[in-house]
């Protein structure tokens, strides 16, 4: 489409990621919060730091007898915990809202105190989560050092259109607790929406087994704007940490600028 123009990176300092890729104490806050706190010291000297989906719980549908409030305990601990690391730190975790709906939400805390956040548009009916949570309504976008950052969580993976970026998104970014069953279509289309995107993509999943008998696999991983693996974790746990270079990706939107021929559309 004509008009449409790009943003020059080349000032932009690289960027350190850290992927946290762990197990998940089943329904017990403070068990995952104390375990949480022993690795994050691992990712000291990350600007950003990225826990899994619903990372104090698991994926549970008990919404609410689990949800915490806006501000409740988690929300308070990752503010003390980026604070102390001098990085930004994200993950999922089930959340009422002061409408009385739970989320799942994403929350984006900042070093300075301030917690933004991503409700989840896609909910995985296969396990019920559309009749427990009440659905995200907006795509946002964070800015970390210059970078563009757009959170999505799990499911949101499936659905391209939402994935789509619109924004000149710099890193897409991806938590879940994406069952091993399934692993094949997380190793597909992550590669798909970082070439589709023209984007690096860091995507964070859980390993072991929830309550429910579900098994994960892990493969959290960072891809670049090419699809190429820059940092793949497979079924390990622990703190996995990976630059991701401003340069590169402007050199090569410079050089395939397919971008600049992407539809354009509007979420009705």
């Amino acid at each position: 489409s004509s008009g449409k123009t790009m943003r020059d990176l080349s000032a932009l300092p690289n960027l350190n990621v850290a992927l946290i890729q762990t197990t998940l104490a089943w329904h017990d806050r403070q068990a995952n919060l104390e375990h949480f706190e022993q690795l994050l010291e691992q990712a000291r000297g990350a600007d950003l730091i990225i826990l899994p989906e619903m990372f104090t719980t698991g994926f549970s549908m008990e919404s609410e007898t689990l949800a915490e409030s806006e501000n409740g305990p988690t929300s308070k601990w990752l503010r003390i915990q980026a604070t102390k690391l001098d990085a930004v730190i994200t993950g999922s975790i089930i959340v009422q809202t002061a409408d009385g709906s739970h989320r799942n939400r994403l929350l984006w805390a900042r070093p300075d105190g301030e917690v933004w956040h991503y409700d989840k548009r896609h909910l995985f009916r296969m396990a019920g989560e559309h009749n427990h949570y009440t659905p995200g309504e907006r795509q946002v976008q964070f800015e970390l050092k210059g970078w563009r950052v757009r959170p999505l969580i799990c499911y949101d993976l499936r659905f391209p259109v939402w994935s789509r970026d619109a924004h000149d998104t710099d890193l897409l970014l991806y938590t879940a607790n994406w069952p091993g069953a399934r692993r094949q279509h997380w190793n597909r289309l992550l590669p798909a929406r970082a070439i589709e995107n023209l984007c690096y993509v860091a995507a964070v999943n859980r390993i072991g087994t929830d309550g429910k008998g579900f098994a994960y696999t892990g493969d959290s991983q960072v891809l670049d704007f090419q699809g190429e693996t820059l940092l793949s974790a497979g079924e390990a746990d622990g703190v996995f940490q990976v630059v991701l270079n401003a340069a590169d990706l402007q050199a090569y939107r410079t050089r395939f600028p397919a971008n600049l021929d992407a539809d354009t559309f509007e979420f009705t």
